[in-house]
């Protein structure tokens, strides 16, 4: 079974994405901060890791961008596939993901359908 590792500070997307997730058949272990996720992650590898740009607006707390190259960093991590979810019409938030190590990114709102066919992308890789 493929697991995916989500990791947004926002709870109603975390739950959204979690359901979709869910219904595709797919293990899902869902975190609210980056230092979280990263302890999930060395915990149980997932084979593909869904990180909210969110995450960069929490004050004090490990943003999506640090995360990433955290992941990235690690040798145990490292090949980990890292899909980011943007946010529509920031294209900076797209470049600066790449530049962090994201093999993907989505733009918000983007369909159940556009998320798994991201993930099964990913993992097939």
């Amino acid at each position: 079974m493929t697991s995916v590792l989500v990791v947004d500070d926002d709870p109603t997307l975390l739950r959204l994405i979690e359901t979709v997730l869910h219904s595709a058949g797919l293990e899902v272990a869902s975190r609210d901060t980056g230092e979280a996720a990263l302890r999930a992650a060395h915990a149980h590898l997932p084979d593909c890791a869904v990180l909210g740009t969110s995450l960069d607006h929490t004050a004090g707390a490990m943003s999506a961008g640090r995360l990433c190259r955290a992941i990235r960093a690690d040798r145990c991590t490292a090949d980990i596939p890292i899909l980011l979810l943007t946010e529509q019409g920031r294209g900076l938030d797209a470049a600066a993901a790449f530049d962090a190590g994201a093999d993907d990114c989505l733009a918000r709102p983007f369909t159940a359908q556009d998320l798994l066919a991201r993930i099964e992308t990913l993992t097939l890789l």
